[in-house]
């Protein structure tokens, strides 16, 4: 195996890099998050140039971005980041529940987006989650995400439907519906009353099929395709 194959085994920890401008709460973050056996903070950024630098360098598995900092702003960065290094998984930490934050969070890539005052083992967990194929969001965010995606499909009622829908099965559907609405895969195992690794599969399925990254970008899927109405 070459040096730069991306091969991790289950002794490796987890790479990660912090990226706010506040160097109390990159410190506290560092203290709570490193209490985990298998996460190691290898690198530290205070503006989202830096962060963009350190990650090229570092080639972290994942970045705790700051949506909000000085010379480039975190959703910059994380878009330039994704372009650059886009095996590296971005987590977007925010004071603000604003919507529109959210939604250009999720446009630049980001794999997961979290309110800053969540416990900090919370956001630990939320790294694990991500690096195991997990989009990381709350429920009450998804639902924040899900009415700005009908605001946008409302703008453009013209728009020509996609010939990805119906490539998925009947469950496939039901399975991105709940999606969509920010369930995790025990939440849908239990409302559709099937095993959680078959939740998996099918996402799985899901995300291949419709070539998208990610569960929050199968959730602008659902909503652009008017497969789920947020009123629901």
């Amino acid at each position: 195996m070459n040096a730069g194959d991306s091969v991790r085994t289950t002794q490796e920890p987890i790479r990660v890099v912090i990226a706010d401008d506040h160097v109390l709460y990159r410190r506290g973050l560092q203290t709570v998050v490193t209490q985990e056996e298998d996460i190691d903070i290898v690198g530290e950024a205070s503006d989202g140039q830096e962060a963009i630098d350190r990650t090229v360098e570092l080639l972290p598995d994942v970045v705790l971005m700051d949506v909000r900092m000085p010379r480039v702003s975190g959703i910059e960065a994380c878009a330039a980041i994704k372009s650059q290094v886009p095996s590296t998984k971005i987590i977007m930490l925010t004071m603000s529940d604003e919507e529109s934050d959210l939604y250009e969070a999720v446009k630049a890539g980001a794999n997961g987006y979290l309110l800053k005052d969540v416990p900090g083992e919370e956001i630990a967990a939320g790294i694990k989650a991500v690096m195991g194929g997990d989009s990381l969001i709350s429920p009450s965010m998804a639902s924040k995400l899900l009415a700005e995606f009908a605001q946008m499909s409302k703008k453009s009622p013209d728009r020509p439907a996609t010939v990805g829908a119906p490539r998925l099965t009947e469950r496939e559907l039901e399975v991105l519906k709940l999606v969509a609405r920010g369930m995790a895969n025990k939440e849908i195992a239990h409302q559709l009353f099937i095993s959680e690794n078959t939740v998996k599969n099918h996402v799985r399925n899901i995300l291949e099929k419709l070539q998208l990254h990610s569960r929050m970008e199968a959730a602008m899927y659902a909503v652009r395709e008017n497969l789920l109405d947020p009123e629901e």
